[in-house]
């Protein structure tokens, strides 16, 4: 079945991103417990960019593909998880890019680099890191990894902000700093 990415966020109501969003299946990662561990020898770029063994994955569907098996854990690792597999994979950076953000009823909507739709919420929250001169925005997707927003859509945000208090912003009754601490 080919694969049809989901319409520009700007088209979309709060409603039919939420639909998009629970319409995707992925993988049960937290029911899995593989046996062997090892290395995957693939590199995730601070651009979004997908590595493996040196040479870039440049196929969109197999970036999607291994996206979907992807978790972190609480020292910070980053794991490409299957029911008997657990390979350890670099991280630069963050393993997503966010890419396009839409405020909607209440709720920042946001696109990734992999054409995931994700709702920042208490689920999703947004944190801010970096200093002052060279601020970092990072938004929760699953599995305890992020999306780092890109220039464009830290923009985005930041007049979102400052239609509001010009230091947060809030999605679905949580508020979230802009400000790194």
């Amino acid at each position: 079945m080919p694969y049809e990415p989901p319409p520009d966020l700007a088209g979309l109501t709060l409603a039919e991103i939420t639909a998009l969003a629970e319409a995707r299946k992925l993988p049960p990662l937290d029911q899995w417990s593989p046996g062997e561990m090892g290395e995957s020898h693939m590199r995730i770029a601070a651009d979004g960019r997908w590595f493996h063994e040196g040479g870039e994955i440049t196929r969109p569907a197999m970036v999607r593909a291994f996206a979907s098996l992807l978790m972190r854990d609480d020292a910070g690792r980053h794991w490409l998880v299957t029911p008997g597999q657990k390979l350890a994979i670099a991280v630069d950076d963050a393993a997503f890019i966010a890419t396009d953000v839409r405020q909607d009823a209440g709720a920042l909507a946001f696109r990734l680099n992999t054409d995931d739709l994700v709702i920042a919420g208490p689920d999703h929250p947004i944190r801010a890191a970096g200093d002052a001169d060279a601020p970092a925005i990072y938004l929760g997707v699953r599995h305890g990894t992020e999306a780092r927003l890109n220039r464009s859509t830290w923009a985005q945000l930041a007049e979102i902000a400052l239609a509001g208090d010009g230091r947060s912003v809030t999605s679905r009754g949580a508020t979230f700093s802009l400000m790194p601490a």
